[in-house]
């Protein structure tokens, strides 16, 4: 049966950027929406979800299938610097954010809340570790 998707060289070469202006150009590019999505998306669950982590942590989770998806779909293709630093760097760099989830963590623990800081982190790491992979297998199988 045959194979249904795109074409790739069987050995890719190396990503090699310099941060040139239009390599920053590119991940400019993806950076604002990304960063626009990802305040709308959070503004959107805030009076869905009891905390405003619980949005960070969707966004986070998303990001990681996305990333996993993007990844296993490009893994045995030539490298593509331009869709790598627009899709993978500019905008799911800006769209997830590690450093909101660190001080969303850091409240919880200021506020005596140790028991939720730690199910957020082990939480954001298993399930977005667990969506990194489902979303890697689904693209390295076929997609």
């Amino acid at each position: 049966m045959a194979k249904i998707g795109f074409r790739c060289r069987l050995f890719p070469e190396s990503l090699n950027v310099d941060g040139s202006g239009p390599e920053a150009l590119l991940v400019t590019l993806g950076a604002v929406p990304g960063a626009w999505l990802r305040l709308r998306l959070v503004n959107h669950f805030k009076p869905l979800l009891p905390r405003d982590h619980w949005g960070t942590f969707v966004v986070n989770v998303s990001a990681c299938f996305s990333l996993g998806l993007f990844l296993g779909l490009t893994e045995r293709c030539a490298p593509m610097t331009g869709l790598v630093l627009l899709l993978a760097v500019g905008f799911l760099g800006s769209f997830s954010t590690f450093s909101t989830f660190v001080v969303e963590v850091l409240n919880e623990l200021r506020a005596g809340q140790a028991f939720l800081a730690l199910l957020l982190v082990f939480a954001s790491v298993l399930i977005g570790l667990f969506a990194a992979a489902a979303g890697y297998g689904l693209g390295s199988n076929g997609w």
